[in-house]
């Protein structure tokens, strides 16, 4: 109809031309030449919308293989192979096959979208991960986002990405643990040398303090660096204050024993003595090294070492005396007074006490030592003067006229005499024995072996001569004895037959009865080698001098041969075995 009401309004339009041309009489030459230009203008009209079809179509065209195209290129990229990019031409129209390939568009074109966004977050963590390594980024700045490569949406990229991520994920959690561990390295340091942490922590960088958490610590390559430079200079630290505590302690220590300090006084550095011989990896009580505890040893040492001064006198004097009863007990002769005179002057010259101590020490040890070297003589020498002092009492006792009267104590005198004549005749055995070792002994240490500061051998061969001289003796005594009783025989028959008494022409002086319990103080006081009292003396007189002890040993042969005549010619004959024992061979040392 419209076609037909087109028509219609054509003709009518024609009809309505022809009637004008009809009033105005135009040829039909103008007729046929307006009538060309009309259909030439209808022509026009055609192409015009010819070629707007045509393009209309090409766009549609060109829009077509453009969804092709991007249908392909995303599917290439998302990696979508089972999606299919070439619906059937002859099937369907240019609009139909554009309305069958939007669906799919627009579904790849979402997934694009979120596969960049999650492209996006993976690679903006890796790089927030690196940046933090690096240290190019602050503590909670945000990286820009990444610029993500479109073509390439696979799943196969984003788990390369993802596995990239977990394994610095992985280096960061390492990072974190070993930040976390140096810091608590650097907080046992600090305590333990008594250093503000807070101080030396944030100095290193401002997110290791307690109070940020553990996700917002600085994990970079500098934080750590300067972490371990803090360890190491800590550490270093530590090793240096240990030492020096350990260097106080052990001067606090001799000071102590240089002193004898008290336990109670001692126990008031317990906290430094206990560290003295620790290694720096032992110390982890807090404050053991602070500063103060150092300083408070310091002071301590420095007091103790201005006491020391005054109290090395003291000191010395008493490791003198330990000294001299070394060298008593040992019978060896000292100069006590020299002694004094050189400590003093040790002491005014300025000398380290405890050098000066230190050599009173050695000298102690190397006394120690002599006198353990000596102690084995000495001990025969002891037995040696026991026996002599039996000897002289033996003697005493042989020449009491009234030993065998039944008085008081008369059987206990007999039991010791039976007892003294055995060791009597040790005593040449004793002596030789004595020789030898002494001799042995002198070749040893390239000295002489003195005994209260005589030659011991000189001693001995002393004595050996004096025992020779007192056997002489006492065979003239005995010939003298037989002249005398060859004399009592003649005159014992008078003229008129009458007897004379033995006993009246023995003039002599009764010898008083040895005392049982103390039958040896009949020997003469000023003998040598009655050692009991002058042991007592020599304590209690050292620094006076020993000029007691310097009488020759001949005086206990002296005070045993300086009885009487008359006294030994009243001797009973009856004890014939201190008589055997008498004229026994003694060897002499030269």
């Amino acid at each position: 109809m419209a076609a037909a009401n087109g028509e219609t309004s054509c003709g009518s339009l024609l009809q309505k031309l022809q009637f004008v041309w009809d009033e105005v009489g135009e040829s039909d030459k103008d007729r046929d030449k307006v009538l060309f230009q009309l259909d030439q203008e209808c022509l026009d009209v055609y192409k015009r919308k010819v070629d707007q079809a045509l393009k209309s179509r090409d766009l549609l065209l060109q829009a077509l293989d453009y969804s092709k195209m991007e249908l392909a290129r995303l599917a290439s990229a998302l990696g979508e192979k089972s999606i299919a990019t070439s619906p059937e031409k002859t099937t369907r129209t240019i609009k139909q096959q554009l309305a069958a390939l939007a669906p799919t568009l627009e579904q790849l074109g979402k997934q694009k979208k979120k596969r960049i966004q999650e492209f996006a977050d993976v690679q903006s963590r890796i790089e927030q991960i690196r940046g933090e390594i690096a240290g190019s980024l602050e503590i909670g700045q945000q990286v820009a986002i990444p610029q993500v490569n479109e073509d390439d949406l696979t799943d196969e990229k984003l788990g390369d990405f993802q596995s990239q991520l977990q394994q610095l994920e992985k280096k960061k959690r390492e990072r974190l643990e070993k930040v976390l561990e140096h810091v608590n390295t650097v907080q046992d340091l600090c305590t333990v040398s008594g250093m503000d942490y807070f101080s030396t922590i944030t100095e290193v960088h401002n997110s290791l303090d307690d109070s940020i958490g553990k996700d917002r610590k600085s994990i970079s390559n500098d934080t750590l660096s300067k972490l371990d430079r803090t360890i190491a200079t800590l550490n270093e630290d530590k090793r240096l204050r240990l030492k020096k505590l350990q260097e106080l302690a052990t001067q606090l220590h001799d000071l102590w024993d240089l002193m004898d300090t008290p336990p109670e006084e001692r126990s008031l550095f317990d906290h430094v003595a206990c560290n003295r011989t620790s290694t720096v990896e032992e110390v982890t009580a807090p404050g053991a090294l602070a500063l103060d505890i150092i300083n408070q040893a310091e002071i301590e040492v420095q007091r103790l070492d201005e006491l020391k001064y005054s109290k090395m006198k003291e000191i010395a004097f008493k490791k003198q005396t330990t000294l001299e009863d070394i060298y008593a007990a040992a019978h060896i002769m000292l100069d006590t007074a020299a002694a004094h005179d050189k400590i003093f002057a040790l002491i005014e010259s300025g000398m380290e006490p405890s050098e000066l101590i230190a050599d009173m020490d050695s000298q102690i040890i190397k006394a120690g030592e002599e006198a353990l070297s000596r102690k084995e003589i000495l001990d025969k020498v002891e037995r040696w003067i026991a026996a002599c002092e039996e000897e002289s009492w033996l003697e005493d006792y042989n020449r009491d006229d009234n030993r065998y009267n039944s008085g008081r104590g008369a059987h206990l005198n007999l039991k010791r005499a039976e007892k003294a004549r055995i060791q009597v005749n040790k005593i040449p055995a004793l002596v030789e024995t004595l020789v030898g070792k002494t001799r042995a002994w002198e070749e040893n240490h390239g000295l002489s072996f003195t005994y209260d500061g005589v030659p011991l051998l000189a001693m001995l061969d002393e004595y050996v001569m004096l025992r020779q001289e007192k056997e002489e003796e006492k065979k003239k005594m005995r010939e003298q004895k037989r002249y005398s009783e060859q004399l009592l025989n003649i005159e014992r028959e008078g003229p008129f037959g009458t007897r004379v008494s033995p006993y009246r022409l023995a003039g002599a002086k009764k010898v008083a009865s040895p005392k049982p319990d103390n039958g040896a103080s009949n020997a003469a006081p000023g003998r040598r080698l009655s050692t009991s009292t002058q042991q007592n003396e020599r304590k209690s007189a050292r620094s006076a001098g020993k000029d007691c002890k310097k009488d020759s040993a001949a005086s206990l042969a002296v005070t045993n041969t300086t009885a009487s005549p008359g006294k030994a010619a009243t001797a009973k004959e009856d004890d014939t075995s201190i008589h055997h024992s008498d004229t026994d061979s003694i060897p002499c040392s030269s």
